[in-house]
């Protein structure tokens, strides 16, 4: 969730961030590198087009440079792609990186196009620089295709045995991509899986991780073999990928060992509090701490001083919910630092404090200061501030913790005053020795003269006054008398309500109290209105000599209310009234006037502690799509030799001689960095833990320093492996910080790899062996595919794609996305589950053969709806449902989303399904209109010409309708149907082409204006739809 702020590029002519003035006109004759030159308005670009087309590889590497700048800028530059495209096989370097930096962007959105390149991604897969080699895998993954994912397959299985660290990487990158696109590659993924997971270069390791969690989680056996080398690396692996590690570890020990506090009872607030974080002693640790549990802790517990934000916030949560309770205080000081650090980073820090102190007071108690609010703090971080406060408070510190709240009292943010009148009214409750001077100071402040506090300090003495057994008499008085000058419905519904309940104690009052609020009963709030229904009720009961005919008028009132609450109310407490003696009646007392449940005042992050700790899900308090909760720890913890593996064998030289001198050589090639390491970092951590909060330049000189004496004594130690390793490490430790070096490199890397390979030739060939095979003379290892008419990748019964005038046909997004939901399930019919759907108009995910339809499922009941999903399907023949995903738990009053795809099969035959869920099933059915069957496309006009000539006869259907000078033609078109519209020469001509998502037939629309009429004429391969169309058009055009 927390994120680092990249560094800021530096500005040049080609990425300058100024805008042009409004005031000032563009001047389409200047410079092009003008600023003007990325206008809207620019003539589609014509100059970048002739510099990408010349032959001087400095006019393209500038033209590059401006369309990347386009980009960054968030500007439309889809129009470049056929100009840029054919850049792909230049000879350039630096052309070729900017080109797949383009494509990468935009070759989802031009999958026709992109596909004809992909012969020059697979040859350039086999290139000798590595930068080119991960940029033609990245791109190559980004065309999602479904027809291209053997070919995809192929380049990740080799870029995952590649010399290079960097391309490596890519290939991890690439692994969760082909996994979405098509889930039954899972098993092979995971072999690749498991083979970059053994890799000992510490820039691949992270990657290997994150696909990990995102392609089989739940396969834990393939973490078990490389455990102890992923703790021994943890310190030395880049930031973002010790956070995917430390979350993937968090969730591996909360399965593989038992709960390090099942024995431990919970009373940090009655414990004395460390001073210092090194003063934690291992001591305190339950002796039955699994050794791989404490080797996690311990690698762990030296990035808790890391620069980056998200890596000590994962190791928090990894001490939060996994570590003991005597360690929690390792984090405390570590998230305490980082409150000094940018506003969205304190906000997620505050709301896992706010989370753990709940549970937890001691930790946090010695930092009180350190959440005293700032007049510059924004709201949410007030707010923040204030819970923990809260949370914090005991008897010893409680009175320090009033003092500071009602200063805050005079602030003017209103809604952080109102927090803080509450935070009184919790202290209050959950001490019962302050609860007395809370009230007293709460009852003064229903003077002041600010109206906001008077009302929520009204609300908050209501909730007190019903923890107190005394008799409020006073107070209730004193309140009474207040009713006339506070007019916020909830304050004046409060005073009703306590009126009500201490009606025998206030016999004078009450009464009067209802004679005059009745006289503004009809303008009065309706939850003011109820208050007082109830007010006349509890009065008649115990007072009716005084209150009979002033109840029976009250209710009159309501009986005509325009709110059907007020009236639904005064209809049933009517028969409580009544002056003959009824059953009803006899049970009124015991009804309104019942000893009432005192509310239960708590943080509202109390719920949370199920939810793991800095994740989305734990910061907006709603399980967010694709969470997954923690597991729970095993009662009985698995047996631990899983994790005792071989060593892994040298990737480089397979036919590396074994050496056994001693035992010491025997051991992992991770174990002899996990020993040392382990020491040092408590001595380093405990010396430098005084001075972090003075300096954090400090800290992180302490943490490199400690970094370079790890890796020096790790390569000391392990001499038996430095010998195949040496250039692999070079490649390594360059790559991490520039690829570029890694190149520059690479000839000093081959000699060695070469000098090893006659010393001991393998039994089959080396990476330095096929390296040496790509030159251009030899073809290429992987069978090039290239998209031809009925080829492979060509989609079946798609005759169109490449139309008889040659001239291509493209896909272009749609003009027109409706944005009206239908409503697909009710709520009554869903008893309380509701869905609506809306056609995006844009090719499903799975395939581009189905219609994309974005849902949304809302729970309007009051308790959680589970395991919402589609059941039995009752399709037409040739119709296909490709199911959303499973919600596993929908909140109360909370919306989700979700994408369903369907096939259609080119026809609007509906499409009946099954929705399964906790509260039943209902069945719906789904069906389209015959313009939501269409994809977009455009053309030349010659060809749309040459195919509208083509489809005569039958396949054409022409009417005509009168002229509507009030309907925009164009507009109405697009919203009828997803049509791409034709540039033509004509002024009272419109032309609009599109092709249907199964068979990709032609559908062409051509519109003339003439005479005050509209002649309308389609032209299709589809006979019926052509038909529906126009009629469809005729309907939405007269």
């Amino acid at each position: 969730m927390l994120a680092s702020t990249p560094g800021n590029m530096s500005n040049n002519g080609s990425y300058g961030n100024e805008r042009a003035t409004p005031a000032i006109e563009m001047d389409y004759s200047a410079d092009p590198a003008s600023g003007s030159f990325f206008h809207s308005d620019y003539k589609k670009h014509d100059d970048l087009k002739e510099m990408l087309d010349s032959n001087k590889d400095s006019l393209k590497l500038e033209a590059m440079k401006r369309i990347i700048g386009m980009v960054a800028k968030g500007r439309d530059a889809s129009e470049l792609f056929p100009a840029v495209v054919k850049n792909v096989v230049s000879k350039n370097i630096e052309v070729k990186k900017l080109v797949y930096v383009y494509l990468v962007r935009y070759a989802e959105e031009q999958q026709d196009l992109a596909l004809l390149s992909i012969s020059t991604f697979q040859r350039a897969l086999k290139e000798p620089n590595q930068l080119i080699r991960a940029g033609a895998l990245r791109v190559l993954s980004s065309i999602r295709v479904a027809m291209i994912v053997p070919i995809v397959m192929l380049a990740i299985r080799d870029a995952a045995a590649d010399m290079s660290p960097y391309v490596r990487k890519t290939a991890s990158h690439a692994i969760p991509k082909l996994y979405s696109l098509d889930p039954e590659q899972k098993p092979e993924l995971i072999s690749i899986i498991d083979r970059l997971l053994a890799d000992r270069t510490t820039l691949v390791v992270g990657s290997a991780v994150m696909a990990f969690t995102e392609v089989c989680p739940e396969r834990s056996d393939l973490i078990h073999k490389v455990y102890r080398k992923l703790c021994a690396l943890l310190v030395d692996i880049d930031e973002w990928g010790q956070v995917v590690i430390v979350n993937m570890l968090t969730r591996y020990a909360r399965t593989q060992f038992i709960d390090p506090n099942i024995n431990t009872e919970d009373n940090d607030s009655a414990k004395s509090f460390y001073d210092s974080a090194s003063d934690v002693s291992e001591k305190n640790v339950p002796a039955t701490l699994d050794p791989d549990h404490r080797l996690l802790l311990r690698s762990a517990r030296p990035l808790l001083q890391s620069r980056n934000a998200a890596v000590v916030m994962a190791v928090a949560q990894l001490y939060h919910h996994t570590a003991p309770r005597s360690e929690g205080l390792l984090a405390a000081r570590a998230l305490i630092r980082l409150l000094r650090s940018h506003t969205e980073v304190q906000s997620i820090v505050l709301d896992g404090i706010s989370s753990i102190s709940i549970q937890r007071k001691g930790m946090f108690a010695p930092y009180l200061k350190s959440f005293f609010v700032r007049t510059s703090d924004p709201t949410r971080i007030k707010l923040l501030k204030l819970d923990i406060l809260t949370n914090l408070a005991i008897e010893s510190n409680v009175s320090f913790i009033l003092r500071e709240l009602r200063t805050y009292i005079s602030n003017s943010d209103k809604q952080f005053v109102a927090a803080t009148i509450q935070a009184i009214g919790r202290c209050a409750c959950a001490i019962n020795d302050v609860t007395d001077s809370c009230l007293n100071g709460l009852v003064s402040l229903l003077s002041n003269r600010d109206e906001a506090v008077v009302a929520e300090s009204v609300v908050v003495i209501k909730r007190l006054l019903q923890t107190r057994a005394t008799e409020p008499r006073g107070i209730v008085s004193h309140m009474a008398k207040l009713l006339d000058s506070i007019t916020v419905p909830q304050a004046r519904a409060a005073i009703l309500w306590l009126l009500g309940e201490q009606s025998h104690g206030v016999k004078h009052i009450a009464p009067d109290v209802l004679r005059n609020i009745a006289k503004s009963f009809c303008q009065e709030h309706d939850i003011v209105k109820l208050q007082v229904l109830n007010l006349a009720v509890k009065l008649y009961i115990t007072n009716p000599e005084q209150t009979k005919l002033l109840c029976q008028y009250v209710f009159n009132l309501a009986r005509y209310d325009q709110n059907y609450d007020v009236r639904d109310r005064a209809r049933l407490l009517k028969y409580f009234s009544q002056s003959n003696e009824t059953l009803l009646s006899s049970y009124a007392e015991k009804i309104f006037l019942a000893a009432k449940p005192a509310p239960l005042l708590q943080s509202r992050y109390k719920d949370r502690a199920q939810l793991q700790l800095g994740s989305l899900s734990h910061y907006i308090n709603v399980r967010a799509s694709g969470y997954q909760a923690l597991p729970p720890f095993p009662a009985v913890a698995p047996p631990d030799h899983v994790r005792d593996v071989e060593p892994i064998p040298s990737r480089v030289d397979d036919s590396q001689p074994t050496y056994k001198e001693n035992d010491q050589k025997d051991m992992f090639f991770w174990e002899s960095e996990s020993t040392s390491p382990t020491v040092s970092s408590d001595e380093s951590y405990s010396s430098t833990e005084e001075d972090c909060e003075d300096s954090n330049e400090k800290g992180d000189s302490t943490y490199a320093d400690k970094n370079k004496k790890k890796s020096h004594k790790s390569s000391s130690e392990s001499e038996d492996s430095e010998s195949d390793s040496a250039s692999e490490e070079s490649v390594s430790d360059s790559s991490e910080q520039d690829p570029v070096y890694a190149v520059n490199n690479k000839n000093s890397t081959n000699e060695q790899e070469n000098k090893k390979s006659k010393a001991a030739p393998p039994p089959q060939k080396s990476n330095l062996d096929l390296l040496l095979d790509l030159v251009d003379d030899v073809p290429a290892i992987t069978p090039i595919m290239t998209p031809s008419l009925g080829g492979f990748l060509t989609p079946l019964g798609n005759p169109l794609t490449i139309p008889a005038s040659g001239a291509p046909i493209q896909t272009v997004p749609p003009s027109f996305i409706p944005m009206k939901k239908i409503d697909l399930l009710n709520r009554i019919n869903g008893r309380g589950l509701s869905i609506t759907y809306r056609f995006t108009r844009n090719p499903h995910l799975f395939s581009s053969h189905m219609a994309n339809i974005a849902l949304v499922f809302s729970n309007s009941n009051q308790e959680d709806i589970t395991d919402i999903c589609i059941g039995k399907k009752n399709l037409s023949p040739g119709m296909t449902v490709h199911d959303f995903a499973c919600i596993s738990a929908l909140s109360p009053c909370c919306s989700l989303p979700g994408t369903l795809g369907v096939d259609f099969n080119d026809s609007t035959q509906p499409a009946t399904i099954e929705i399964l869920s906790s509260v039943g099933s209902n069945t719906v059915i789904i069906k389209p209109t015959v313009g939501e069957l269409f994809r977009s496309v455009t053309m030349s006009e010659a060809t749309f010409l040459s195919e509208q000539a083509r489809l005569r006869g039958m396949n054409e259907n022409t009417v005509t309708v009168p002229l509507n000078e009030k309907i925009n033609v164009m507009q109405t078109v697009f919203e009828v149907a997803n049509l791409g519209l034709i540039q033509t020469s004509e002024t009272d001509l419109f032309r609009f082409a599109s092709q249907t998502l199964t068979s990709f037939s032609l559908v062409l629309v051509s519109i003339a204006v003439r005479n005050g009429q509209l002649t309308i004429t389609i032209n299709s391969e589809k006979i019926v739809i052509g038909s529906m169309l126009l009629n469809e058009l005729k309907v939405a055009l007269k």
